[in-house]
């Protein structure tokens, strides 16, 4: 006997609540019935999804593949009725990831000419960090992300634009009386970055590596403006993404903030979608509305 459809939905939602009560309540289902089902499951696959105790049920290793796999399921089995009911485009509904150094600064242009165009398109934004945007798109909670293509193997890839890298140094430090920042000026310089989470990490990493500087091992930044705040201090160099720098860090008063030259200084920017997923004009749209967006804003767009 296959799960059914309701099967993978009951848990699902047990795995999201934490307990077979809640989620019976949620489903509009008697709690008895829901636990026949998930136990019907269980039996008929040999494995143990939940471990149940007073604090409620946690999925097991299984379990967490399992919900994994459903929910992807369960977003095919939606996406499909949305797509095959609806002439919109994306089926009137685009659930979007980005990277929160992008989100703030880029989709406000974007959103009002889809809008303008396409005035009945519903899209949904979450940001999130780098991992995960592609666990994301693999499970099928976001319908396409924004992000940096080499994160994401085996997903559709629209290039959109190359963003270069900034500095951001408290007011009386040394670099702060640059035009700009060479690979010399990093030597034994301290960089502040985010989380390894995000590639942002990983780009700053090959830095300094090339210039001699060191990443700091005692303070990985949360969001850019956790790591700003660090280097108005004089704690090190903040390494910054261009929109970010100039939409918001260059107004702030305890940072000089300088764009950095050398190589490897910038990251490439793309929208994914799943690689198996069927299109039609739509995501080509979508691609040349955000890299109009991004070329408003001073940045070096993918020539299509």
């Amino acid at each position: 006997m296959r799960p059914t459809l309701r099967q993978l939905e009951y848990i699902v939602t047990v795995h999201q609540l934490g307990g077979f009560g809640l989620a019976a309540e949620t489903l509009h289902v008697s709690q008895p019935s829901l636990s026949n089902q998930i136990a019907a499951v269980e039996t008929d696959l040999g494995v143990r999804l939940f471990t149940r105790g007073r604090g409620g049920a946690r999925a097991t290793a299984k379990g967490l593949e399992f919900v994994h796999r459903a929910r992807r399921i369960l977003a095919e089995v939606e996406n499909l009725r949305t797509v095959m009911t609806s002439a919109l485009p994306f089926g009137g509904r685009l659930r979007l990831g980005v990277l929160p150094s992008i989100g703030p600064y880029l989709l406000p242009q974007v959103m009002r000419a889809l809008h303008r165009d396409q005035p009945d398109l519903r899209v949904i934004v979450r940001e999130e960090n780098t991992l995960r945007l592609d666990e994301g798109i693999r499970n099928g909670r976001f319908d396409a992300i924004i992000s940096t293509p080499e994160d994401h193997p085996n997903t559709w890839q629209g290039p959109l634009f190359t963003e270069p890298l900034w500095v951001a140094v408290a007011t009386d430090h040394p670099i702060a009386a640059l035009a700009c920042v060479s690979t010399t000026d990093l030597v034994g310089q301290r960089l502040l970055t985010l989380d390894t989470g995000h590639r942002l990490a990983r780009i700053v990493y090959g830095l300094a590596g090339l210039s001699g500087g060191l990443v700091s091992d005692d303070y990985e930044g949360t969001s850019l403006d956790s790591i700003v705040l660090m280097a108005a201090t004089g704690a090190g160099v903040a390494v910054l993404p261009d929109l970010f720098a100039r939409r918001q860090a260059i107004h702030r008063e305890e940072v000089v903030v300088r764009p950095l030259v050398m190589q490897d200084a910038n990251r490439g920017i793309s929208l994914l979608f799943p690689a198996d997923q069927s299109f039609d004009e739509s995501r080509d749209r979508l691609v040349m509305a955000i890299r109009d967006a991004a070329k408003s804003l001073g940045l070096a767009v993918s020539e299509p």
